[in-house]
């Protein structure tokens, strides 16, 4: 049984990979805290109409060169749209615009995105097991 054909665990699923990819942003935000000019980023909130309108995922048709190469379609590299932080809090004199406490605090915050999305998905497979008669 492949639970990624159900709905709500495509969604969890979908919702796991959008928070996973906001902490690599957010760890780079980190990482370029002393570099000159640069400014932090974030992905665009994730939208639950637009997380049904993506279950079909998005495809990149792969060209190939040569008769002996394998054609197929590949999936998007990030399918979650990124963003620049249009009003920083504060910026430093070189321009850069990182604040790191602002930066750790959506960091906690997506860790605890994270567990209760990773708990929801726990309860759901505990529940199908139930419903099997293998839960106890």
């Amino acid at each position: 049984m492949d639970l990624n054909k159900l709905t709500l665990f495509g969604m969890v699923k979908g919702r796991m990979g959008w928070l996973a990819r906001r902490q690599e942003v957010l760890a780079q935000n980190v990482a370029n805290a002393d570099t000159p000019k640069y400014k932090a980023q974030d992905l665009k909130p994730l939208n639950f109409q637009d997380m049904m309108k993506k279950q079909q995922q998005t495809q990149l048709n792969v060209v190939t060169t040569s008769p002996l190469h394998m054609s197929g379609a590949r999936r998007a590299t990030s399918p979650f749209a990124g963003e620049e932080n249009r009003t920083p809090y504060e910026t430093s004199p070189d321009g850069n615009a990182v604040v790191l406490e602002e930066q750790m605090g959506k960091i906690g915050e997506t860790q605890m995105q994270f567990q209760l999305t990773n708990e929801l998905y726990r309860k759901h497979i505990g529940m199908i097991k139930i419903a099997l008669g293998k839960g106890r």
